[in-house]
């Protein structure tokens, strides 16, 4: 059975961004894709739908990073739930954002079958 799933990303880098997005369009499990370009509008964004399946972070953001947004969101009851998968180019933060709550992480440049993978392993 497919889901449906709605898809947040947030990455304050819009050429990461976009290349998410379209990732995450040929995937015939998601419906939509929600863009955030750092924590605090992804909190904002988190809090305005209750239909969010994953959300795919990036760890260096401005404003708020995704390691302070891991700690906001697994603090909140209503959204603590919602797997997230970090994105990085620094493996050493790995270990941090899973101890933070982070259900997964990818490696910055992701592939396409790597994150379909991952959220394969987490969702379906």
């Amino acid at each position: 059975m497919l889901k449906e799933l709605v898809v947040l990303a947030v990455d304050d880098d819009l050429i990461n961004l976009k290349l998410l997005k379209s990732m995450l369009m040929k995937n015939p499990n998601v419906k939509e894709v929600l863009e955030a370009k750092n924590g605090v509008d992804a909190i904002d964004i988190i809090r305005t739908r209750d239909d969010i399946n994953l959300i795919l972070l990036d760890i260096i953001m401005p404003i708020m990073n995704g390691l302070e947004m891991l700690k906001v969101v697994r603090c909140d009851e209503n959204i603590e739930q919602v797997p997230i998968i970090v994105l990085t180019t620094d493996e050493t933060k790995k270990t941090e954002a899973l101890e933070l709550g982070a259900n997964d992480f990818l490696m910055i440049p992701i592939r396409n079958g790597e994150l379909t993978q991952k959220i394969e392993s987490l969702i379906l």
